[in-house]
């Protein structure tokens, strides 16, 4: 029998049950068991693929070319594995799921009702990764906080669940907040009682707590919160705010989570417990004295966690080379050829990030240009790259009215068009070019030196493409296509010569990169910047 835990969260939200589940993921994984996290949201959308980045942050995307939400991204880079369609399921899918049985007539003309139907499409949703060989322990996140109306039907399932399994096979995870009030100088557990009621409530009784918190919770607090919330004392753990999220995999295994875990599924390490090399990566994450500023240009950057791949994968490529990134926000829209240089003049490279509809595209375009005439490294991802083929045609090919059509389509010069396969789509989800694809590198390149091979698979999200009409043209100018799908003839990625460090990526390297195997473009792209700062 495959082994299940549940991380749930109570008080609030945004306490991390995603940095939590990787992390005890890493820990199992590092013990020797094969380990996979899921995570299910209760929102309505089918999935994130047509959600403004400022409501769950960027749309994270899996090898298999699900759209889905940012957490993926933590637990492929904590774990090194990839993940897949399975591994995100939301209310959205589970109601359409039922509703398509219900229009064939598979229930038989029986009346759909939450329970069972819903709450049994939920829990064949949970098992169904379990049903696959690869795995051993299978962690589930449940989106959202006990007691939220949309939850109501995952928590149930939870708790059916874990009558279907053995009791040795279901262990549930409850993370929680312990508040400190300054005025009387006391961390307060009654949120954290509050919150474990309403899960006794829903039939479930969390057998471990974590305990998030900015203070040390004394003896007293966990014996308190152990009596009132009906665990042992050993199974209260404490997760104090951290410098990063890379630090957290440290601090559960001083607290003992995966002993805690393996005792609570009756099972044993199968190797010791090695944490040498992301320890090696935390100790470059803090202490390195070598400072990269990178600015990342982009429409969301209020929210950071809209771009959250691209700063990861530079904090991965910066520890690998012992080195510290600093990023720079810059807000394209507020980017003008007058002002570029104030805002750009600082930084040590640039990121000009990815995103769809027109608006801060100039201010994109006004960095690209800066950053090409002042021999700055540059990397442009997906749209990034599309807008330094624009900035090029412009100013290097004098083609002033060059755009894309997705801005302008009454363009003369269509540089960036729409996909053939798109041009009769209309429903926006999950029609775009999405999962892994493959490329062939040119010799002698800055992309075939970094991956150290001639063909690679990345990821992609994106309706337009490179204009490839003209493609020798830009070749003949120093805008060289060093990256084709051979199968589709279409271009993937742009370098600039006679310029230290000038790629574009029609792909999301970012959705590759992990904190032991950096990406080797980003590594690339921080090494060329690392080099010239140090003459």
């Amino acid at each position: 029998m495959k082994k299940y835990i549940f991380v749930t969260g109570g008080v609030t939200s945004s306490l991390g049950k995603g940095i939590i589940s990787s992390s005890l993921g890493l820990l199992l994984k590092a013990v020797g068991y094969k380990v996979t996290i899921q995570k299910f949201d209760p929102y309505l959308n089918i999935d994130p693929g047509t959600m403004s980045p400022y409501e769950h942050g960027e749309c994270y995307v899996t090898k298999d070319g699900a759209e889905t939400d940012l957490d993926l991204g933590h637990y492929e880079r904590f774990l090194g594995v990839s993940t897949s369609q399975d591994n995100n399921v939301t209310t959205g899918r589970i109601y359409n799921n039922v509703i398509s049985k219900e229009r064939k007539g598979e229930f038989l003309g029986k009346t759909v009702q939450v329970i069972p139907h819903i709450t049994d499409e939920i829990k064949n949703s949970f098992y169904k990764i379990g049903k696959k060989n690869e795995y051993d322990i299978i962690i589930t996140e449940i989106g959202g906080c006990i007691g939220d109306i949309e939850s109501l039907p995952f928590f149930e399932a939870v708790r059916q669940a874990k009558l279907d399994l053995k009791k040795e096979n279901f262990l549930n995870i409850h993370l929680t907040l312990i508040p400190y009030l300054s005025t009387s100088g006391e961390l307060k557990t009654k949120p954290t009682q509050h919150s474990v009621k309403k899960m006794l409530e829903a039939g479930i009784q969390p057998d471990i707590l974590v305990c998030r918190s900015e203070h040390k919770l004394s003896k007293e607090v966990k014996n308190k919160l152990a009596l009132f919330c009906n665990v042992s004392k050993n199974s209260v753990i404490e997760s104090i705010d951290a410098k990063s999220i890379y630090d957290v995999p440290v601090l559960m295994r001083e607290e003992k989570l995966h002993s805690i875990v393996l005792d609570g599924l009756g099972i044993k390490k199968k190797k010791p417990l090695r944490l040498s090399r992301w320890k090696k990566f935390l100790s470059n994450l803090h202490s390195s004295k070598n400072l990269i500023k990178i600015a990342i240009v982009g429409k969301y950057v209020s929210l950071h966690d809209a771009y959250k791949s691209i700063s990861e994968s530079l904090i991965h490529a910066g520890a690998n080379l012992n080195s510290r990134v600093e990023i720079m926000w810059v807000l394209s829209e507020k980017i003008t050829n007058q002002n570029v240089k104030n805002k750009l003049s600082r930084v040590d490279g640039v990121i000009v990030a990815p995103g769809f509809g027109k608006r801060g595209i100039e201010g994109k375009i006004s960095a690209i240009k800066y950053v090409r005439e002042n021999n700055i490294p540059f990397f442009g991802i997906c749209l990034g790259m599309q807008c330094a083929c624009i900035e090029f045609s412009r100013n290097i090919l004098n083609k002033k009215s060059a755009n894309s059509s997705e801005f302008d389509r009454n363009t003369d010069y269509p540089i960036i068009d729409l996909m053939e396969k798109q041009k009769k789509i209309v429903n926006k989800g999950g029609t775009m070019r999405l999962g892994s694809y493959k490329c062939k590198l040119s010799k002698n390149s800055i992309v075939r030196n970094a991956y150290k091979m001639e063909t690679i698979e990345e990821r992609h999200r994106h309706r337009y493409e490179f204009n490839s009409t003209f493609k020798n043209e830009f070749n003949e100018n120093g805008m060289i296509t060093t990256g084709i799908n051979e199968k589709l003839n279409l271009v993937e990625v742009i370098e600039l010569k006679n310029h230290p460090w000038f790629v574009g990526t029609q792909y999301h390297p970012e959705y590759k990169s992990r904190v032991l195997k950096p990406h080797p473009l980003f590594i690339s792209f921080v090494s060329k910047i690392k080099s010239i700062k140090n003459g």
